[in-house]
């Protein structure tokens, strides 16, 4: 005794098509691949967002495998901790709060080359006497 759930009585009618049971996974491999596209070439500009305009160095390029914590100094004298500006007199107490959230990472310094040495030998002095050890100086690759 058997129960028919075809409702046209187990022939098919033409002009009638049967739903198919699988899902096309097509278009969202498509759109995965394309949202990976942009995440790939959209990752590397959201870095470091100040325009600092760095000296050149010969020196030998850092190899520290951890994300470093960026202090600026643009050509105007404003200071960023990675993207937020803070005021001189505020920096210790900024870096400070981020130390206690677990950072313990190197500090890197990007002063621009049209700010006096003076100023950025301030900051890298403040950012010393707070307790940071691990500090460096950004510059760009000297041109041969």
């Amino acid at each position: 005794m058997g129960v028919n759930l075809n409702p046209a009585g187990g022939r098919h009618r033409p002009g009638r098509t049967r739903h198919m049971a699988e899902i096309n996974v097509t278009p969202m491999v498509d759109v995965m691949l394309v949202l990976l596209i942009v995440f790939m070439v959209a990752a590397p500009l959201l870095t470091v967002g100040i325009e600092v305009d760095t000296p050149e160095s010969a020196a030998n390029p850092i190899t520290d495998s951890g994300e470093p914590l960026t202090v600026s100094i643009t050509a105007d004298g404003t200071i960023y901790v990675q993207d937020t500006p803070v005021e001189y007199e505020n920096l210790t107490a900024h870096l400070t709060a981020v130390a206690n959230a677990g950072y313990d990472q190197q500090i890197l310094i990007r002063g621009d080359k049209n700010r006096a040495y003076g100023d950025v030998a301030r900051v890298m002095g403040r950012i010393n006497a707070a307790g940071f050890r691990r500090i460096g100086l950004v510059t760009d690759q000297e041109q041969q």
